[in-house]
């Protein structure tokens, strides 16, 4: 794959992108909510997702060869649009790669994809209401604040 202007190679991940996946979203548990995720459960997870895009697929951004950022899409069907809202989920920058625009490749990825796949209707997230640094971001991105909160029963964590 040739080497994009910014260094920032970003790709559908693969199965041997499994630890790496893992341990950023373990890092992002414990970054962002403070928990400790069990770590077979995460492994199982990640796994489900690389092995049945139904379920969803991982983008990881490379730089030099080696994984520095990831993000999941996951996929909410819309009967308004009569298309697919791709739900962007399990960000992470490793910390030594932040601010040097990892998230921005991913996201320009993405958009990409979403508009080449033909019935995507749009791109939704979700972000801790304190986390004003990844807000900024989005909203750099031209992502708007929704008029939606979300609201949640969870049975595992």
């Amino acid at each position: 794959m040739p080497e994009s202007p910014t260094g920032i190679n970003v790709r559908d991940a693969v199965p041997a992108d499994l630890v790496i996946i893992v341990a950023f979203n373990s890092a992002m548990a414990r970054e962002t909510e403070g928990i400790e995720l069990e770590v077979d459960r995460l492994r199982q997870g990640v796994s489900a997702v690389l092995d049945d895009p139904a379920r969803g697929r991982y983008f990881v951004a490379e730089i030099g060869g080696s994984v520095v950022g990831q993000l999941m899409i996951t996929y909410e069907w819309s009967d308004w649009r009569n298309g697919c809202f791709w739900w962007i989920q399990s960000v992470y920058v490793h910390p030594d790669h932040r601010r040097r625009g990892v998230y921005r490749a991913l996201d320009a990825h993405v958009r990409a994809e979403a508009l080449r796949e033909g019935d995507v209707c749009g791109l939704r997230l979700y972000v801790d209401r304190d986390n004003h640094v990844a807000q900024g971001v989005y909203a750099s991105l031209e992502m708007q604040h929704s008029h939606y909160d979300l609201y949640e029963i969870d049975f595992v964590l």
